[in-house]
C-alpha cells in the first residue's frame, strides 16, 4: 500500500471528521456522521498500521481517532476529582443520612454500658464473679493502664486500627441481617461497661475515663456510624417504601460502601490518637480535649457538608450516570 496515495484518497473524510470535532455542538445528522467517520478512520488506522506503518499517517490518524473517541465516549475525569467529590460530597451525605441510626446505636450502647457498670458497682456478688480479688486488683492497678503503653505507639495504633476496622466491617458486611449489628453493639457495650464497673469499684474511675475518652469519643462514634449504616440497609430491605426492594437495597448498599471507605480514614485517625495521645504524659484534661476536638471536627464535617450535600440531592451513592436505569416512583 502506498501511504501517500491512501492518505490522498481519504483526506476529505479525515478533514470532515476534524471539522466536526471542532464544533462545540452537533445536530442529530452531524452526530451520526461523526460516528460513521470515526469508524472509518479507525479502520483506516488499522489498515495503515498493518500495511505500511508510515509514521506520519499513523500519528495523524491516531490523534484523530483518539479525539473522536473522547468526543463520543466522553472524557474521563481525573481521579483526584473523584477523590475530592468523595471527601466533600459523597461521604458527608452518607453520614448525614444515617445520623438518626447512628444516634440510636450510640444510645443503645451508652445505656447498656452504663447499666452494666452500675450493676457491677452496686452488687458485690457480680463483682466477685468476674475474678479473684488478686486478679481484679491486678487488672485495675496495672493491666488496664499498661495496655495502652505495652507496645510501641506506631505498632499499637496499627493494631487498634485493624481491630476497630474489623468491628466496623462486620457492621457493614452483615448489617442486612438485622441481628448482627445489635449483637456487636451488645458485646461492645457490655465490655465497656464491665471495664468501667471494675475501675469504679476500686476507686479508679477517673483513670478509666481519662484513658478511654481521648480516643474513645471518635472511635466509638465511628463504630456507631457503621452500625447505623448497617441497620439502615436492613431497614431498606424490610421497608423499602415506594422503591422496589431490589432498588432500595442497591442504593443503600452503595451508600453503605461509601460509609465503610470513609470510616477507614476516621478509624486510622482514632488509632493515632489512641497510640500517641492516650498513653502520653499530657495532663488528662489536655488528652480529653484533643479527643473532643477530633470528635467535634468529625461531627462538624458530617453536619455542615452532609446537610448541604443532601439538600442538593446527594445520598452517598455513585454518580447518576454510573447507576443503573430505573423507573421513576412516587413519593
Amino acid at each position: 500500500m502506498d501511504a501517500e496515495a491512501f492518505a490522498a484518497v481519504h483526506a476529505d473524510e479525515w478533514d470532515e471528521l476534524e471539522a466536526l470535532l471542532r464544533r462545540r455542538q452537533l445536530t442529530g445528522d452531524q452526530a451520526d456522521r461523526l460516528v460513521l467517520l470515526y469508524q472509518r478512520a479507525a479502520t483506516h488506522l488499522s489498515q495503515v498500521r498493518s500495511a505500511t506503518g508510515d509514521p506520519v499517517v499513523v500519528a495523524h490518524l491516531s490523534r484523530l481517532v483518539a479525539r473522536a473517541r473522547t468526543r463520543l465516549a466522553g472524557a474521563k475525569e481525573p481521579a483526584w476529582r473523584d477523590l475530592v467529590r468523595f471527601v466533600v460530597v459523597s461521604f458527608p451525605a452518607a453520614l448525614w443520612r444515617v445520623r438518626w441510626w447512628t444516634a440510636g446505636a450510640a444510645a443503645f450502647t451508652l445505656v447498656l454500658g452504663a447499666a452494666t457498670a452500675l450493676w457491677i458497682v452496686r452488687d458485690p456478688a457480680v463483682l466477685a464473679s468476674l475474678g479473684t480479688p488478686e486478679d481484679l486488683r491486678q487488672y485495675v492497678e496495672s493491666d488496664f493502664e499498661g495496655y495502652y503503653s505495652a507496645d510501641p505507639a506506631a505498632a499499637f495504633s496499627a493494631r487498634v486500627w485493624t481491630n476497630n476496622a474489623w468491628i466496623a466491617a462486620q457492621c457493614v458486611a452483615f448489617g442486612v441481617s438485622g441481628v448482627w449489628v445489635p449483637f456487636v453493639l451488645f458485646q461492645n457495650a457490655v465490655g465497656i461497661g464491665q471495664a468501667a464497673g471494675l475501675m469504679i469499684s476500686f476507686g479508679r474511675g477517673p483513670l478509666f475515663f481519662g484513658l478511654i475518652l481521648p480516643h474513645g469519643l471518635l472511635e466509638l462514634t465511628s463504630v456507631f456510624v457503621a452500625a447505623g449504616a448497617g441497620q439502615k440497609l436492613f431497614w431498606a430491605w424490610v421497608a423499602p417504601g415506594p422503591r422496589p426492594r431490589s432498588r432500595a437495597l442497591a442504593e443503600e448498599g452503595r451508600a453503605l460502601v461509601t460509609v465503610a471507605l470513609g470510616l477507614v480514614v476516621v478509624l486510622a485517625l482514632s488509632g493515632v490518637v489512641e497510640g500517641f495521645v492516650t498513653p502520653s504524659g499530657l495532663p488528662t484534661w489536655a488528652r480529653i480535649t484533643i479527643g473532643a476536638v477530633a470528635l467535634g471536627a468529625f461531627l462538624a464535617y458530617g453536619g455542615v457538608l452532609g446537610r448541604r450535600a443532601v439538600r442538593a440531592g446527594e445520598t452517598g451513592d455513585v454518580r447518576e450516570e454510573q447507576r443503573e436505569d430505573v423507573q421513576p416512583v412516587a413519593g
